[in-house]
């Protein structure tokens, strides 16, 4: 490695297709949680994530709705608070997550943002979000935009998560909801089904392999670990 200087071989890994294989095919459904951003009584967000949630179960997977009531500003509490232990607990149940938020000012609402600020990269040797995938949708009052959308992908990029290419964005919310609130026939309906349908076959397709897709030259480096399995080893045992 001359022509490399700045490199530490040692800790250099070619990507491997045989790593890709899970060490243990999971027999249970895919794990989906879904996260949606307002408290209103009759929050569109929340119905558009309750009809992501029916549309999932009948692809097959097991979903959990979190409830961001009584969830306390970041820093406003501790990581004991019970909202903060169920919400984290949940992460890290999931294998795949849904974000749903309102665009408000432009921009994704406090609420949701609270929920992913509450949720954090590393606990030990546990990454609650690194490796999982996501389905990003959003609700507008007005017509339809993707500022939103936009801001979660930031997000779940920065809390390294595999986020699929599909998208859901539904304008005039109000109008796509019944008096029975659940979502009417349209062609947002039907993007909604092609974005959890996604969402399923790439949570399929990673789930098993999130520690080896994650798993990074730097951190390697930095724990003095020269394979990925040395490494998971080395922070179970920091932790």
């Amino acid at each position: 490695m001359t022509d490399f200087p700045a490199l530490s071989p040692e800790f250099l890994q070619r990507p491997d297709a045989g790593q890709l294989e899970p060490r243990e095919l999971a027999d249970h459904p895919p794990r989906i949680l879904l996260l949606y951003g307002s408290l209103r009584e009759r929050s569109f967000s929340r119905l558009l994530t309750e009809e992501a949630a029916r549309i999932l179960s009948a692809l097959g997977c097991e979903t959990r709705i979190f409830d961001p009531r009584d969830l306390p500003l970041p820093d406003g509490a501790g990581a004991d608070h019970p909202k903060v232990k169920e919400l984290r607990e949940l992460s890290l149940w999931s294998e795949g997550q849904v974000w749903c938020s309102p665009e408000r000012h432009g921009a994704i609402t406090g609420v949701m943002k609270s929920q992913i600020d509450w949720i954090p990269l590393e606990m030990g040797s546990v990454r609650p979000t690194q490796g999982r995938t996501l389905a990003v949708m959003q609700v507008s009052g007005g017509s339809q935009s993707f500022n939103a959308v936009n801001t979660l992908r930031l997000l779940g990029r920065w809390m390294r998560m595999i986020t699929i290419p599909n998208q859901s964005s539904v304008a005039m919310a109000w109008k796509e909801f019944g008096d029975d609130d659940r979502m009417r026939p349209s062609s947002y309906y039907d993007r909604v089904v092609d974005v959890m349908e996604e969402l399923v076959k790439f949570t399929l397709l990673t789930r098993g392999r999130a520690d080896y897709l994650v798993d990074r030259y730097s951190e390697r480096k930095a724990a003095g670990a020269t394979s990925p399995v040395e490494h998971l080893v080395k922070q179970a045992m920091r932790s």
